[in-house]
């Protein structure tokens, strides 16, 4: 038992050194404002922190997760300065239902589709929700997958420390 435990936190904290200086990775992915493909890793701005939930349609919590997020933002927003972006995890076919999605909830950042699932694969995650911060310097600073309500108080917590 002891072993076994002993290998969870070994793992647990490989996963999140790894997480903390991971490169971001040059996958094509869709920006659905611009209609053009773009590099994931031209898509992070650099020299700022920057919020990216990865989501699907299908995906209640996903959405929950963003519209909480696009709530607060004003208010985050006149504390810290940082970039949000979400990435759809649809297939090509629903392009036109994530961006019909898009605007008509008013996201007014960008957004983008991973048609393929080649960033989704490049990142190893499973399962949407998947929220990832950025850092200052364009690495891989947190990762968490999932969506409790409330939760996204907390990543906010992680992006005001990593922008000062």
């Amino acid at each position: 038992m002891k072993n076994l435990m002993a290998a969870g936190l070994a793992l647990f904290f490989a996963v999140t050194a790894n997480a903390q200086t991971a490169e971001l990775p040059n996958t094509t992915i869709k920006d659905l404002n611009a209609n053009k493909k773009v590099a994931f890793s031209d898509a992070i701005q650099k020299d700022k922190v920057t919020l990216v939930s990865f989501w699907a349609t299908w995906c209640v919590p996903c959405k929950k997760e963003i519209k909480n997020v696009r709530e607060k933002m004003p208010k985050w927003k006149e504390e810290t300065d940082f970039n949000f972006v979400t990435v759809s995890i649809d297939e090509s076919r629903a392009e036109g239902l994530v961006r019909s999605y898009a605007k008509s909830q008013g996201w007014d950042f960008p957004f983008y589709i991973d048609p393929n699932s080649d960033l989704k694969r490049s990142l190893n995650f499973q399962t949407v929700p998947f929220t990832m911060i950025i850092d200052k310097t364009g690495k891989v600073a947190y990762m968490h997958s999932g969506y409790e309500e409330g939760s996204e108080d907390e990543v906010y917590a992680k992006i005001k420390e990593l922008a000062k």
